[in-house]
């Protein structure tokens, strides 16, 4: 039997993506399948794609012709080639050109986009969806969206949470201590310092629990181009709120919090969402994308950008260690019902499975 050969293909790999790949090729290569993943050289040395038993392409992070060059020299011979987030698969569309190699498209998120560049990101998502055999879409409202935008074949193709790295520390004693945290609450919120990720939002509520008896830290990991605005303004109005920076241990952070905040204005399957509900860490979300299918009941949801309201949900939930109990139960078994990293993987090769048995 000849041996299956893909090319994962990452662009600017976010967490999830880049995550999901070293995952989805651990457990190819595990299953006999050859696999190349092909992205930017920075992404191999975080993931360790090639410790996953891959081979590894490094990618100009700006695409061009040198990164479609280079895809297609690493395309060639491919029985399926799998694009993750929509700029890889424009790249990987232009790489295979006239090429009878099916694409896969996993689309992970949307764009954040309005105006003149909402235009551009739409177009861009009809040229990806366009060019793929399949879309695996990791919302339901994202299967919706690639539907609308032209997609031959749209499924849901959930994506796991990866399983804590060995080695991980989840006591919370010394994450709270660096932190100089005593009796007083964490809460805490993670991701990029983007206009889209609804920190501007979190602060104006922030202000709302200088109130509270102890006042609680707000911690956020991430960097980002809003970081400077966003320090300008905790420092002019005394915020008890802490931009962390990128961090390594943001799970063994997560874990020592009392309540986990994601205020975007929009979420496909949020990585950290998923990490919070499994980890027993209460959650007040924005009701906004896949948030709502995501959780289910696990977690208490907001509308996006009302201050008022997710003050309120944190300080209810602060004041209320019981029903804190009850949502970190909730998590874990809204959890339990998502798709293991083994099944994720096995759609996945149900799906090359199919393309190579129908020709593409």
């Amino acid at each position: 039997m000849t041996q299956l050969r893909t090319v994962q293909v990452l662009g600017g790999g976010g967490a999830g993506s880049s995550a999901h790949v070293r995952s989805l090729a651990a457990g190819l290569v595990a299953r006999g399948v050859r696999v190349t993943v092909c992205a930017p050289a920075e992404l191999d040395h975080a993931y360790d794609f090639l410790g996953a038993g891959a081979r590894f392409v490094p990618l100009p992070r700006r695409g061009g012709p040198l990164a479609t060059g280079a895809l297609r020299t690493a395309c060639a011979g491919a029985d399926v080639v799998h694009a993750h987030g929509l700029h890889a698969a424009v790249g990987a569309g232009l790489a295979l050109g006239r090429r009878h190699v099916p694409l896969v498209v996993t689309w992970h998120t949307r764009t954040p986009a309005e105006g003149a560049r909402a235009r551009l990101a739409g177009l861009m998502e009809r040229r990806a969806v366009s060019a793929a055999a399949v879309v695996l879409a990791a919302s339901s409202e994202l299967v919706d969206r690639a539907r609308g935008r032209g997609a031959r074949d749209a499924r849901l193709g959930p994506i796991a949470l990866p399983a804590p790295r060995p080695g991980t520390d989840l006591a919370d004693g010394k994450a709270r201590a660096e932190l100089g945290l005593m009796d007083r609450p964490l809460v805490m919120a993670v991701g990029s310092l983007e206009p889209h990720r609804g920190y501007g939002t979190l602060l104006d509520a922030s202000r709302r629990w200088l109130g509270h008896d102890p006042v609680p830290l707000v911690a956020v990991a991430g960097e980002g181009r809003r970081r400077a605005a966003l320090q300008r303004r905790i420092d002019a109005e005394e915020l008890p709120v802490r931009l962390l920076g990128r961090r390594d241990d943001v799970t063994a952070l997560l874990a020592a919090a009392d309540v986990a905040v994601l205020p975007s204005r929009w979420e496909a399957r949020a990585l950290f969402a998923q990490e919070a509900l499994r980890l027993g860490v209460p959650l007040v979300a924005t009701a906004v994308g896949g948030v709502p299918e995501l959780v289910g009941d696990a977690a208490v949801l907001v509308p996006y950008g009302d201050a008022p309201a997710l003050a309120a949900a944190v300080s209810g939930l602060l004041a209320d260690p019981a029903r804190r109990a009850d949502l970190a139960a909730a998590g874990r078994a809204q959890a339990a019902t998502w798709p293991t990293e083994d099944e994720t993987v096995a759609q996945v090769l149900s799906v090359y499975d199919e393309l190579c048995a129908r020709g593409g």
